[in-house]
């Protein structure tokens, strides 16, 4: 079997020889949780699934990201849910790292390999299984959304491996991989594949109003997140709250790609 280009995380327990230092951290500004901290025991288990278990990575809590909540998921083959989203106003974002995953809607079935993703509005009746032989993992984010009038967006299913990445100006080291149409208004929030050359960088301390969630998915790099430099590599998430400056450099030898969330096209509530 091939192994899958995306870091998922197996759970498992560290031996009692290990030391406890690592390089989990939560400031006002972000989080970092590397993936060394994603253990059998923080893991959760959602209503309405079965033969799964959840590593919840982002959710709303006083002084952290507030617009969404992301999730790594992982189903036992036979394993899944009729009703996943208990919330109508909320809308599903999903990303295959490993397996394979059946998403069905209106009795239409969509199978997320590697790679996969699927946009679910709110108020879609969605359900989704593993129908394969072996586990399957797939990141899982929810908004709830913002509607506005003249826009309303539909299911979306696809590959991200089947998308041109859209090289950032003047570079051919920096590219975006959107799946989700980025001029269209229907949409509050973006989920896109960033991918750097080794050696790539973000030039310049970005510092917006969206938050962000970053999944690293493959190699390494160093992030510069408001005031400090973190080394991360793949497997390793960071959540960043509005504002934060943030900037990196990729390290090689691989490319340095990461899932990144961010909430998008509304304005600002008073």
């Amino acid at each position: 079997m091939t192994a899958s280009p995306y870091y998922t995380p197996a759970g498992g327990l560290p031996p009692q020889t290990d030391l406890l230092s690592d390089r989990a951290v939560v400031t006002e500004a972000y989080t970092v949780i590397p993936r060394g901290v994603l253990r059998d025991i923080v893991t959760s288990v959602f209503p309405e699934w079965t033969d799964t278990r959840a590593w919840v990575i982002n959710s709303p809590v006083p002084g952290g990201a507030q617009t969404f909540s992301q999730a790594i998921v992982e189903v036992a083959p036979g394993g899944g849910s009729p009703a996943p989203e208990p919330q109508p106003e909320v809308e599903g974002f999903l990303f295959v790292t490993a397996g394979a995953l059946t998403v069905t809607v209106a009795g239409e079935e969509h199978v997320l390999t590697e790679g996969g993703f699927g946009f679910l509005p709110a108020g879609t009746e969605w359900s989704a299984h593993n129908a394969g032989d072996a586990p399957t993992s797939f990141h899982w984010i929810r908004k709830r959304y913002q509607p506005i009038a003249g826009h309303a967006p539909a299911p979306k299913f696809g590959n991200e491996r089947d998308i041109e990445p859209t090289p950032m100006p003047d570079t051919d080291a920096w590219s975006t991989t959107r799946m989700l149409d980025p001029q269209d208004l229907a949409y509050d929030m973006h989920v896109n594949v960033v991918t750097f050359k080794p050696g790539g960088s973000i030039p310049f301390a970005e510092t917006h109003v969206m938050e962000h969630g970053l999944y690293v998915l493959e190699g390494k790099a160093v992030y510069r997140l408001n005031e400090d430099w973190v080394e991360v590599q793949a497997g390793d998430y960071m959540s960043l709250r509005a504002f934060c400056p943030q900037a990196c450099y990729a390290g090689g030898p691989s490319n340095f790609r990461y899932l990144l969330y961010k909430d998008v096209n509304r304005q600002i509530v008073l």
